[in-house]
């Protein structure tokens, strides 16, 4: 298996000494509940107000400042206590914030994975059994009738709908930028315009990027009916969004072929594949080939939990997996390295360079061509 150097380190010895894997083993046994109390920490503003107080606060003074009783501020405290999240000084009474406090207060990330996990996933992880057993997003039923959350995205309760997209959007939109200076770098025929085909562009955010970033991007979104139209609304008024176009299909249908109405310079593909299928990948990339020539490239940006420069960003990514099986689609996953560039293969493509690091870290391109085109 391909590693980054680091978490070859860090996953192939022994981390803790007996002691230390017997706590880890009892905060996992009582995960659920932990990461409760920490949602409610930041729902009730105490982790705020304890950043706002370096001095700390006592349990009544907490109390009186969030309207909580007593019996629900030390129930809350004492459990952020023994989870290092507060400190206190038994001398005052008085509890302070600690740095997983700070971090769970200030991490933009970790917000955005704890609105995710508690309003998306929580219920729907219950069945996480019966998802792998079956194949299934035995999750999503809770939500809806519908086999995946794409079809039902639209149809979400709104706070439903924020946490998720707030999620995606939050480990997209920091890799824009540089994935659009890397694109730009792509050869085309015609200097005067690049036409990009956007599989799976979702709500248009990165479209609307394009368009702003460079006068001569035309892009096309190639993503779910629904979706298009969620598109449409979303860029519609907006400048350059003449330039953005919409083609409705349901890209798991094989008999649907990608949109030919153009030369395509670049297809792109950003967090898309790793919500299918290892079958359905190849079919959605043999699919991408045949409207390929020998100039234009396909780019796929992942995050390969493999590519990671630190343990707890591929701890996030594994778990995601996760949410994959049990409510989006019961079947994919986020994958590795060997993984993808095996499906890429199959596909009758090569990987012709990797870009890691992208944006906030996390991200890798793969650009790829033909197999006939290598040299």
């Amino acid at each position: 298996m391909f590693l980054f150097d680091n978490l070859k380190r860090a996953f192939s010895k022994e981390r803790y000494n007996a002691q230390q894997a017997q706590e880890m083993a009892h905060l996992y046994s009582w995960g659920p509940v932990i990461f409760q109390v920490c949602r409610l920490m930041i729902k009730y503003g105490i982790l705020d107000l304890l950043n706002e107080h370096k001095q700390g606060l006592t349990q009544t003074q907490i109390a009186q400042a969030t309207g909580l009783s007593e019996y629900a501020t030390k129930c809350l405290l004492e459990a952020s206590l023994t989870t290092h999240i507060v400190l206190i000084d038994p001398e005052t009474d008085t509890y302070r914030l600690g740095k997983t406090g700070w971090f769970l207060l200030r991490d933009a990330m970790i917000r955005a994975d704890i609105d995710f996990n508690h309003d998306v996933n929580y219920e729907g992880w219950f069945v996480l059994d019966k998802a792998l057993e079956e194949g299934r997003p035995a999750g999503l039923e809770h939500f809806g009738n519908w086999p995946t959350i794409y079809e039902g995205l639209s149809s979400l309760p709104e706070q439903v709908q924020k946490s998720w997209f707030g999620f995606d959007h939050y480990y997209s939109d920091h890799s824009f930028d540089e994935a659009l200076e890397i694109i730009s770098q792509q050869p085309t025929a015609n200097s005067q315009q690049l036409h990009l085909l956007d599989v799976g562009g979702n709500t248009g955010r990165f479209a609307m990027r394009c368009v702003a970033y460079n006068p001569s991007i035309e892009v096309t979104v190639c993503d779910l009916p629904q979706q298009i139209g969620l598109m449409q609304k979303a860029t519609s008024g907006k400048e350059g969004a003449e330039r953005i176009h919409g083609v409705g299909m349901n890209i798991l249908d094989e008999h649907n072929t990608f949109p030919t109405d153009k030369r395509y310079d670049v297809i792109w593909m950003s967090q898309f594949l790793d919500c299918f299928s290892e079958q359905q990948i190849v079919s959605i990339l043999r699919r991408a080939a045949a409207i390929l020539d020998a100039d234009n490239r396909i780019f796929i940006m992942e995050t390969l939990w493999d590519r990671q420069d630190y343990t707890p960003a591929a701890m996030s990514l594994t778990m995601t997996s996760l949410y994959f099986t049990a409510l989006a689609n019961g079947n994919s996953k986020m994958y590795n390295t060997d993984d993808m560039t095996r499906l890429i293969r199959e596909a009758g493509l090569e990987v012709e360079s990797i870009h890691d690091r992208i944006g906030n870290g996390g991200h890798s391109i793969l650009v790829c061509k033909t197999m006939k085109n290598i040299v």
